[in-house]
């Protein structure tokens, strides 16, 4: 990826709608020129896809939860059982491999503390091999981006 193709990139985490010709004027390039660049990032995986990012609260999950996990034993099997197992969860955003004392960190999202005590007493807690659930709830968010650095970052 050069500087251009950091610049597209960027441009499309701000606004996933821009057409070709927009795109191409934010990065001073030719549309054509501009529409190979994007494709070419979309079948390198640069770019995964598209989505709209919607405000949580109005959609009414405003509880964000961190949960941090830690396995019975963390062999193949219990690995490949819980790691399986949240995919299977849709209220867990996201789910990180951790280092240091805790195995997994999952963002959960909730409609209330009574929603997120049911999913973790029916659904968390079913899935094999969990030795402990640690539960930090978010007060607040205070910086949230989904726009990566700017390319002179880079070099």
């Amino acid at each position: 990826m050069d500087i251009t193709d950091r610049k597209i990139v960027r441009e499309l985490q701000a606004d996933g709608r821009l057409t070709n010709q927009e795109l191409a004027a934010r990065v001073n390039l030719s549309p054509s020129p501009c529409l190979r660049r994007v494709r070419n990032l979309e079948e390198a995986g640069v770019i995964t896809g598209y989505m709209a990012l919607v405000d949580q609260e109005h959609y009414g999950l405003p509880i964000n939860v961190f949960v941090s996990v830690k396995l019975e034993k963390p062999t193949e099997e219990t690995i490949g059982n819980f790691e399986a197992g949240i995919h299977k969860l849709d209220e867990v955003l996201e789910c990180y491999l951790m280092t240091g004392s805790r195995d997994y960190l999952l963002h959960v999202i909730s409609k209330s503390l009574k929603t997120y005590e049911q999913f973790v007493r029916d659904r968390l807690t079913k899935i094999p091999g969990i030795a402990s659930i640690e539960s930090s709830f978010a007060f607040g968010r205070v910086k949230q981006r989904s726009i990566f650095p700017r390319p002179s970052q880079f070099d």
